[in-house]
This record gives C-alpha cells, sequence and structure tokens, in this order.
C-alpha cells in the first residue's frame, strides 16, 4: 500500500439558502478530524503552480469553497503521484497525513480560494520545502 492511499477524500455539505449558500467544511466528530492547531485561507491564481512541500508532523485538511485547484500529492517513497481536482463543482475536502509530498495549481478562470484546516500550528522546523523543479512532474499535463 502507498502512502498516498492514506489521502481521505471527503465529499462536503453545500446547503443552498436564499441570500447565500452554507459550506460545510469540517466538524470534530469526524474520523478525518486530528485536532486543531490553526486554519488559514491561501491564495492561488489561474494556472500557478505553488510546491513542493511536506509536513513531517502535521495533518492537513484542505478545502476550495471559491474556484478549482488541482492538487498532486508524490510519496518520497516511490514515484507514484496522485492528482485530485476539488472546488466549488466538486465540493471536497483532502485529509492529507505527514509525510507527503504535495503542491497545487490554480484551475479557475480567475484565482481560487483554499482552506487548509491543520491539526498543529505552522512551525518552520516541521516542514520541507524544495524547488518546483526538484520533483520531477509534468504540471501542462491534465488527467
Amino acid at each position: 500500500m502507498s502512502l498516498l492511499d492514506q489521502i481521505q477524500k471527503t465529499p462536503l455539505r453545500r446547503i443552498f439558502t436564499n441570500g447565500g449558500d452554507v459550506l460545510h467544511a469540517m466538524k470534530s466528530t469526524e474520523g478525518s478530524f486530528h485536532g486543531f492547531g490553526e486554519a488559514y485561507f491561501s491564495w492561488v491564481d489561474s494556472n500557478v503552480v505553488k510546491a513542493w512541500k511536506q509536513h513531517l508532523e502535521m495533518t492537513i485538511n484542505l478545502v476550495v469553497p471559491l474556484g478549482k485547484v488541482r492538487f498532486v500529492f508524490h510519496d518520497p517513497e516511490s514515484s507514484f503521484f496522485r492528482e485530485e481536482l476539488i472546488g466549488e463543482q466538486c465540493y471536497q475536502r483532502l485529509t492529507v497525513p505527514p509525510g507527503i509530498w504535495y503542491g497545487f495549481q490554480g484551475k479557475a478562470m480567475s484565482s481560487s480560494l483554499i482552506l487548509n484546516l491543520a491539526n498543529l500550528s505552522h512551525s518552520p522546523e516541521e516542514v520541507i520545502r524544495r524547488d518546483l523543479e526538484e520533483i520531477q512532474f509534468n504540471w501542462r499535463n491534465e488527467r
């Protein structure tokens, strides 16, 4: 079994209401909830790639409430990649355990908004970063 098989994909509830929708992100009663350390939002512009990052201890939960984002995950023990496309039209949460390299690319016509619900607060000693070229992946290919 690859480390990538441990990534959980959870459909999320969108409640359509007059005046504006309600978009669920996470409940503490869900199995993919591993505690709370911090929540932050990140913008990614159309076709821009932000990669590569690996958390050593942190479990992250990625939600895209606005736009569309392609996430690419890489198992450092193999040459395998896993791609997931989530956003407004495919409203889901990706739960990513520590140890997996990942990057992402904006795929909407304009900017996309990513919410990360992490089980730990950010610590520079807990994350490793690599330049885009250091992990070979063709970001131009569409799956």
